[in-house]
């Protein structure tokens, strides 16, 4: 019987009733423990992993992204879907290869962003925005195993908190192939569902962001099919680590250590004693 491969398994996810969580890693070891305490689909996170690799987010090469995903993929049997911003480059046919070099490495998904990387012009012209979805769409069908296509509007991420332009970039997205549609930053649930209402295709909302936060029943009732947390865990982390050096640096203090995991319960994640 052949089994089931990771894309499929991770479209299935977003065919059946609900919301689901989808948590965001940056590293091996976060990815089995997220595996272990049983969700279902793991994302990367482009901030969390150059944080990693002691980076500002959209400083990584491509060769360290890929080499990074692979791991992940790799380190467990889930789907992993890969935040790899706005791919290989600017043009549709750097969206296309971006797809096929995420599919040859395990990944069961990935989300490409209209976010240009340059923070005078932050977002590609509609057309060029659309026409990089639909190559990306048009690579993924050419691919032997499935592949889920994430399209991301970064409009309120930077400065364009448009809710009409977000919308008809996200319509536009769907009709040129993408399965997911994603618009980072809505902090209003009536946004949320104003979006969720305008479109058919699954979508997907990070929470953990700075501002207000609602749980996984409230966005299932406004129609969220996936939550997300971006960078969250990996700042929540950093920002723990960083808290407890400054205590020992400037309070010669170390009740830092009261809050750390013992020992049996964390490596319990990585031989199986430790499920949630």
């Amino acid at each position: 019987m052949q089994l089931e491969s990771k894309g499929a398994a991770f479209r299935r996810l977003h065919e059946q009733p609900g919301a689901f969580v989808i948590p965001n890693l940056w590293d091996v070891g976060t990815a089995r423990i997220l595996a272990a305490m049983g969700f279902r689909a793991l994302a990367t996170t482009s901030a969390g992993m150059a944080f990693s690799l002691g980076v500002a987010e959209g400083q990584v090469s491509l060769e360290d992204t890929l080499n990074h995903c692979r791991a992940i993929a790799a380190a467990t049997p889930l789907p992993v879907s890969a935040d790899l911003e706005k791919g290989f480059g600017d043009s549709p046919q750097s969206a296309a290869e971006t797809i096929q070099a995420a599919a040859g490495i395990g990944l069961a998904g990935c989300s490409l962003e209209d976010h240009t990387g340059r923070r005078g012009d932050p977002i590609y012209d509609f057309a060029l925005a659309v026409e990089r979805i639909a190559a990306a769409a048009q690579a993924c069908r050419a691919l032997p195993d499935d592949f889920v296509l994430t399209a991301r509007c970064e409009n309120f991420l930077w400065g364009r908190p448009d809710l009409d332009d977000t919308i008809r970039r996200l319509q536009a997205f769907e009709k040129a192939g993408a399965d997911v549609l994603n618009a980072p930053g809505l902090h209003d649930l009536g946004m949320i569902r104003t979006v969720c209402d305008a479109v058919t295709k699954p979508v997907n909302v990070v929470m953990g962001m700075p501002g207000t936060t609602f749980g996984v029943a409230e966005l299932a009732d406004a129609g969220v099919k996936r939550i997300s947390v971006g960078s969250a865990l990996a700042r929540l982390a950093f920002g723990s680590f960083v808290r407890a050096a400054r205590e020992m640096r400037s309070a010669g203090t170390f009740r830092f250590s009261e809050q750390a995991m013992g020992f049996a319960e964390l490596e319990g994640f990585f031989t199986g004693s430790t499920k949630a």
